[in-house]
């Protein structure tokens, strides 16, 4: 049986975070994953980057990029435990802008206090995340003693 959440669920969680993996398809067809710090805004995931790196110009390339947050999930007072940490993936359509071509409340929150270096700015870009389909999602909304039970702890959620 698969959890059905709804989109705002999910939201919430993915605004409470600010780590995720990136998902990009070369030129020559080969899949490729990234660790990325992002911002989601208004229904859209941001990620600052150096207008040069391989993830801005294979983007640029094949805009249907997949994403994966993690959540990591502890037991209070008995950290020494390994959980798996919950997820939520969902494939998206990515573009990639210069700086200055999005909203600077988007800009600050991505660079949490670097938002003012020129020099900086000028050497960096920002890919949007506009997600499509469905998020699908492990250990969103349930119990952790639930994430034992996989059947349990998988979910689905419409995006909205």
């Amino acid at each position: 049986m698969t959890l059905q959440l709804s989109s705002d669920q999910v939201w919430q969680a993915i605004e409470k975070e600010l780590f995720g993996v990136l998902g990009v398809v070369t030129e020559n067809g080969e899949a490729r994953t990234v660790g990325i710090v992002y911002a989601a805004i208004g229904g859209k995931v941001y990620i600052a980057t150096g207008k040069d790196t391989w993830k801005a110009r294979h983007t640029r390339l094949n805009p249907h990029v997949s994403m994966t947050v993690t959540i990591p999930k502890r037991i209070p007072l008995m950290p020494f435990i390994k959980i798996p940490a919950a997820t939520i993936t969902f494939s998206g359509v990515a573009t990639v802008q210069d700086a200055d071509q999005v909203e600077k409340s988007v800009v600050v929150a991505l660079l949490r206090g670097l938002a003012d270096d020129e020099e900086l700015l000028a050497t960096m870009c920002v890919i949007e995340v506009q997600p499509k389909g469905e998020f699908i999602t492990y250990g969103i909304g349930v119990p952790l003693m639930t994430m034992r039970h996989p059947e349990q702890a998988r979910g689905r959620a419409p995006m909205e």
